[in-house]
């Protein structure tokens, strides 16, 4: 058991994954001293914290809970607070209340260097990061890290996410009771998410198999074409950190402008998420506005496939802020991004506007990139997974050790106040 290097500190849990990790967190911050707290808003936080020092609150959202979360701040004198996604609306309130108080916040989210990496970062991210955005900052705080071990460690299954899922919403809808005032923060009913999956996963052979021939005739042809993969509806980067209202906004606005200003010759694949529930069609979404476009002959839809065979050929990536943008640098493609995100820096992505990007799309700078990724890699990320033994042991004791030494974005990928804006919402271009 490692021996306490440092005073002991008071960290409150709030809502994570549906995932063992965060109470391994805590495990192991206690083993190095600290105090370990959880407030559970609901059945599936209780029964993913199953350890001491989890305490119900039942009370009503809004003032209720702000009154509540920073009593308990201050009674319990809380010096640190983990969370997953500080946009959801009890995150709001209490990321608000621990400000003032001067508590250091940690956010905790899947990885932005996928598929065996975690993110790590010191209050937020996307709009409210404070990792650099300055090239030449980045340079040089990267040029003493060394090049990251880029061999996958971990392996997760979907059956192990999807039954931590099951486990951690079934609870929140048959025991509701126990919690009646809790407001869920995603867009749909758990059970209506299932059915949509349960219905993608029918005809999933089918789909799969229509992917790969059209990746294959697109990779084995000479037109150009550019990639937009779409973000899951319910992502709090798509919601809070883009000009957009609905995914809908972004696919009007990215149609639009590849209708009138892309060449005549290129095409747009617009792929769809994989973890998608289907309760949007956004096939005839697409294919709606396409023809309403006069270009449904030069735009596809893709449901399935794998991206970065995709990414392998195209001219380049259009995202709002997906971190399949970030899979595109690292392959060298040039990507426009149109929301706030973490690696939309000059030199890495195309600041043109969406207009001229179609005709002189321009690919990230190699120097500027590679030392992006050791940074992040070095500062904000962490090995490991939210749904496997090996890879939430690795991922817990990571970041216990980076809360106990106080070494979020270090070295060298904090700077405050946070460098990005946030996008003001705007009306769909028509």
């Amino acid at each position: 058991m490692p021996a306490p290097q440092k005073p002991s500190r008071v960290f409150l849990f709030l809502q994570g994954p549906s995932s063992p990790i965060f109470a391994k967190i805590a495990d192991r911050l206690e083993e190095r001293g600290h105090i370990c707290l959880r407030i559970n808003l609901n059945a599936g936080d209780r029964i993913f914290w199953r350890r001491k020092n989890g305490h119900d609150y039942r009370g009503r959202d809004g003032d209720a809970w702000h009154e509540h979360v920073a009593l308990f701040m201050d009674r319990h004198r809380v010096t640190d607070l983990v969370l997953l996604g500080e946009e959801r609306p009890y995150h709001c309130i209490a990321v608000l209340a621990a400000t003032r108080r001067g508590i250091e916040i940690s956010v905790v989210e899947m990885g932005y260097l996928r598929p065996d990496w975690l993110t790590l970062e010191r209050d937020g991210m996307s709009s409210n990061s404070h990792f650099p955005v300055d090239a030449g900052q980045i340079i040089r705080a990267a040029a003493i890290l060394p090049e990251p071990d880029w061999k996958r460690r971990y392996s997760q299954s979907f059956l192990a996410e999807a039954g931590y899922d099951l486990l951690y919403n079934l609870p929140n809808v048959f025991l509701w009771f126990l919690y009646p005032h809790y407001r869920r923060h995603a867009l749909f009913h758990p059970l209506a998410e299932y059915a949509g999956w349960i219905r993608r996963l029918a005809g999933g052979r089918k789909r799969k198999a229509e992917a790969a021939a059209l990746i294959d005739n697109l990779l084995a042809g000479k037109t150009p074409f550019f990639v937009l993969p779409l973000q899951l509806q319910t992502d709090y980067q798509l919601r809070a950190h883009s000009p957009y209202n609905d995914q809908r906004e972004a696919i009007d606005e990215v149609l639009l402008s590849f209708a009138g200003q892309a060449p005549d010759n290129a095409l747009l694949v617009v792929k769809i998420h994989p973890l998608d529930n289907g309760l949007i069609d956004w096939r005839a979404h697409v294919n709606a506005d396409a023809a309403r476009l006069g270009i449904g002959e030069r735009v596809h839809f893709l449901d399935g496939g794998n991206l970065n065979t995709l990414l392998g050929g195209c001219a380049g990536l259009i995202t709002v802020n997906s971190t399949a943008g970030l899979h595109a640098l690292q392959r060298g493609k040039p990507v426009k991004t149109l929301g706030a995100a973490i690696f939309d820096i000059a030199g890495l992505t195309d600041q043109a506007t969406l207009d001229r990007f179609w005709g002189a799309p321009t690919p990230p700078d190699k120097d500027l990139r590679l030392a992006f990724l050791r940074l992040m890699a070095a500062t904000i990320q962490v090995r490991g997974n939210f749904y496997s033994r090996s890879g939430t042991d690795a991922g817990a004791e990571a970041i216990a050790v980076r809360l106990h030494d106080r070494t979020v974005n270090q070295p060298g990928g904090f700077v405050d106040p946070p460098p990005r804006q946030r996008p003001a919402k705007i009306s769909p271009r028509r």
